[in-house]
């Protein structure tokens, strides 16, 4: 049996999942992100979980896509490969409050799973990054603009810089900025204060409440992603980032 990717623990009505691939700072491959969908569809049908956490190990939450099968998957013609989206689809959909717990780096398909959390709990030394323009490609967009509206989102999207814990608190990308040997400690302390609430009124609450944010512009960065992935110029773009990411281009046939 091979590792698992994400590791699921359950306690005090919190269910925390831990993105468990630390030597790739939690790159989501696409068994990770199966991964993640079933866990969260477990959590989701666990009647003792209230409330769901999302964490990395190993000091990273998640450094985005697992670009070299990423780059391989678009050269074989998949167009369509774009598991960590999926995932973090999944968690958006979740009906219980979830919490992401990010320590060191959320970039890429990391920022867009961090922003499909409800909440985001971070440590001074985290840092988001949203690179999808950059690889020729649209990236947690939607999400992005709900969170610190549309002028810093098109800044951020367009420029994929770098987004400092300080400025993440500032500008809403995270619910509280905590030392880095806290982070557990708080995020536990959250979680369970809100399972200890109702967990029907909590599952309404989300659903009024990302109603009121509005479901188009989710809609239309899905329909984005259809027609930018795997086209000449994401091709060419995210061949050269995984090249300087990575060291490595495509894997050979």
């Amino acid at each position: 049996m091979g590792k698992s990717l994400v590791v699921v623990q359950v306690a005090d009505g919190v269910g925390r999942m831990r993105l468990n691939r630390p030597e790739k700072r939690n790159a989501i491959s696409a068994e990770m992100a199966a991964q993640i969908h079933d866990a969260v569809v477990a959590l989701d049908a666990d009647a003792a979980v209230a409330v769901i956490v999302v964490e990395g190990a190993g000091g990273a939450f998640s450094a985005g896509a697992d670009m070299t099968e990423s780059l391989a998957a678009y050269e074989a013609g998949d167009r369509r490969f774009n598991p960590s989206a999926d995932a973090a689809a999944r968690v958006a959909a979740s009906p219980k409050p979830t919490i992401a717990a990010i320590d060191g780096p959320a970039y890429g398909a990391g920022a867009l799973l961090a922003c499909a959390c409800d909440l985001r709990v971070i440590t001074e030394r985290s840092r988001y990054r949203f690179p999808g323009v950059e690889y020729g490609l649209v990236v947690g967009a939607a999400g992005l603009a709900r969170l610190v509206g549309s002028a810093l989102a098109k800044e951020l999207i367009y420029t994929s810089r770098v987004v400092e814990a300080e400025e993440a608190a500032r500008v809403g990308l995270a619910n509280r900025v905590v030392p880095d040997d806290a982070l557990e400690r708080v995020v536990d302390e959250l979680a369970r204060e809100i399972a200890a609430g109702s967990p029907l009124a909590a599952a309404w609450a989300k659903r009024v409440i990302d109603a009121a944010d509005g479901g188009d512009a989710l809609a239309l960065e899905a329909q984005a992603d259809l027609a930018l992935r795997g086209g000449a110029d994401h091709r060419e773009r995210f061949a050269r980032a995984t090249e300087r990411v990575t060291g490595r281009g495509a894997s050979p046939p």
